[in-house]
């Protein structure tokens, strides 16, 4: 059992008084639905239910990240929701008890071409503008410098921040779960939700495989399978399920275990040390529905990036048995979707962060249980509304960063 399982059915004797009645139900116990959950009890919200169907914390998406985080992003909404979740994991142990693991060994993005550097520099433009400040441009022989074990050869220049680093998805999870449960926060483990009773624009109460709730709101947190729920109240959530693959080596000390994140911009291939070993990722855009194997195709050409790309790993085996793949819940324009859904006046929408949730879930459960409670949030997040794809404003990132 995991850390994380001890405990993970606290709060039943109060569900059994509350007699399946809760203001809000949070569908989705992952991080970003445990850091809602906690948001609205901080904002004095209380009956706050969280329901998920899974066994207990940790076992959707959350637990298969990758533990990356950083704000150098091309989109302002991303570098603000970035720095804003920064300061939270920062003091996130004083808020919570729990550590983020927040590490700022940096990410280090590398171009092959003058059209990736130019990608880079417009995105720190951006970036700056929106107060990422610490962000540096980078020479060939400056991202040799500082990471002496990629190919040099073929670099044209890439983009630096020391700010951005690692953090800890269950650790992450874990504190928000246990900071809730003291403040009255209840959690429903496997419990399935099956459908909602509505009456005219309103969700009067939701059907689960436990039981019905009556409810006041819901939040929709339920991640890559958040379309799935939606539908079941009639709405189209434009939000699909994309794998993710790893490749994990074997235990080695080939490259630091403070290198910083590593990531190609012409393929998307990125390299970071975990644990002892290397993790390796390379992003391929498939539809997946809830497959979660890995492909010995994927391993072999991934194999092929590693000893091209970071020569002291050339000799490193995989570990086939460590690797594996996860979930990504992706919107048509690679951001989150935040706010009530239309036609349903009482169910919110937090979904579709496509790679960013466990890195933004401080930001956005803020933002979430501030919307929710009438408050004005510390964010503007009006470009994240989920109108925004039938109103033809779908946000425009360019070169994806």
């Amino acid at each position: 059992m995991s850390r994380l399982e001890n405990g993970s059915h606290a709060g039943e004797s109060a569900l059994s008084y509350m007699k399946n009645r809760a203001s809000i139900a949070v569908i989705g116990g992952g991080v970003i639905g445990a850091s809602v959950a906690y948001h609205l009890a901080l904002n004095g919200m209380r009956d706050v239910v969280i329901v998920d169907a899974s066994r207990g914390p940790g076992n959707g998406s959350t637990g298969r990240a990758t533990g990356g985080f950083r704000a150098q992003f091309s989109t302002p909404v991303n570098v603000k929701l970035s720095l804003y979740s920064r300061e939270r994991l920062i003091e996130f142990q004083r808020e919570t008890g729990v550590s983020s693991g927040y590490d700022p060994v940096g990410y280090l993005w590398i171009a092959h071409s003058d059209r990736h550097l130019a990608a880079l520099r417009s995105a720190q433009t951006v970036q700056i503008e929106h107060g990422l400040t610490e962000a540096i441009m980078l020479g060939a022989d400056d991202v040799a410098d500082l990471n002496p074990a990629v190919l040099r050869e073929g670099i044209t220049g890439g983009t630096f921040c020391q700010s951005d680093g690692y953090i800890r998805p269950l650790e992450i999870l874990r504190g928000y779960l246990e900071a809730g449960r003291r403040l009255g926060v209840t959690e429903r483990w496997g419990s399935s939700c099956l459908g909602f009773e509505r009456d005219g624009g309103r969700i009067r109460a939701i059907r689960t495989s436990t039981g019905v709730i009556e409810v006041d709101n819901v939040v929709n947190a339920a991640g890559p399978w958040a379309a799935r729920i939606a539908a079941l109240g009639g709405l189209d959530l434009p939000v699909t399920p994309l794998r993710r693959q790893a490749a994990v080596t074997v235990p080695t000390d080939a490259i630091p275990a403070n290198m910083p994140m590593t990531i190609f911009l012409d393929t998307g291939f990125h390299v970071r040390s975990r644990e002892g070993r290397a993790l390796l990722c390379w992003p391929t855009n498939e539809v997946a529905g809830d497959t979660l194997t890995v492909d010995e195709a994927w391993l072999a050409t991934v194999d092929e990036m590693k000893q091209a790309r970071i020569p002291s790993l050339a000799g490193v085996k995989l570990d086939r048995e460590q690797c594996y793949a996860g979930l990504y819940e992706m919107s048509p324009d690679h951001h989150a979707i935040v706010g009530f859904a239309p036609g349903c006046e009482n169910l919110f929408l937090v979904n579709g962060s496509s790679g960013h949730g466990v890195m933004h879930s401080p930001a956005l459960g803020a933002v979430a249980a501030d919307m929710i409670c009438g408050n004005e949030p510390a964010i503007d997040v009006s470009t994240l509304r989920p109108t925004r794809f039938a109103e033809g404003e779908a946000i425009n990132s360019g070169e994806l960063l």
